[in-house]
C-alpha cells in the first residue's frame, strides 16, 4: 500500500466536503456533535481548499483522508506567539480507510512540513471529552497543553515540539 499526501486541488473540495460530511455524520451518530454546520459549508471549504489549506492523502490514486493546516490560529490560540506554530485541524479519515495508518501519515506529513518551515511546534485541539481520539494524539507523541473555552467547544489543546 503506498500513502502519498499532496495539496488538494481546487476541483477536489467537493471531495474534501465529502469526507468532512462522512466523519461528522459518524461522530454525531455517536452522540458528539463535531462541527457546527458553517464549518461545513460547501462554500467555505471550496475556499479553504482554492487557499491551499487542506492536503489529502491518497492510498493506490484513492482520496483517503484529509487534513487542513494553518500557520496561524488566532480562534484556538490566541493566547500564544503565532509565529513559532503551525496548526491542523479537520484530520479525517474515509471510513473505507479506517485502521490504515492515514491519520498517523498525514500527522507525521505535518510534523515534517511545520519543521520544514522552521516551527517549533505543531498543534491541534479536539473535543476534550473525545478520549479516542486524544488518545491517538497522545500516542503521536502530542502533550495536552492546556484546556479552553471555544465558543461552544469546550478542547483539549495540544502541542508537537519540534525541536529534536
Amino acid at each position: 500500500m503506498t500513502i502519498a499526501v499532496r495539496t488538494a486541488r481546487p476541483q477536489e473540495a467537493g471531495i474534501v466536503e465529502d469526507l468532512l460530511r462522512e466523519a461528522a455524520e459518524w461522530v454525531d451518530a455517536l452522540g458528539v456533535v463535531m462541527w457546527d454546520e458553517g464549518e461545513l459549508d460547501a462554500a467555505r471549504i471550496a475556499q479553504e481548499v482554492a487557499d491551499g489549506q487542506f492536503f489529502v492523502t491518497e492510498v493506490d490514486g484513492a482520496v483517503a483522508g484529509a487534513i487542513r493546516f494553518q500557520v496561524e490560529d488566532r480562534l484556538f490560540w490566541p493566547d500564544i506567539e503565532q509565529g513559532d506554530s503551525a496548526f491542523v485541524h479537520r484530520l479525517v479519515v474515509a471510513r473505507a480507510f479506517k485502521g490504515q495508518g492515514i491519520s498517523t501519515a498525514l500527522l507525521a506529513w505535518s510534523v515534517e512540513r511545520a519543521r520544514a518551515m522552521g516551527k517549533r511546534y505543531l498543534r491541534l485541539d479536539c473535543d476534550a471529552e473525545r478520549a479516542k481520539l486524544r488518545a491517538l494524539y497522545e500516542r503521536f507523541g502530542f502533550r495536552l497543553h492546556s484546556y479552553r473555552q471555544v465558543t461552544s467547544y469546550y478542547v483539549a489543546r495540544y502541542e508537537y515540539p519540534l525541536d529534536g
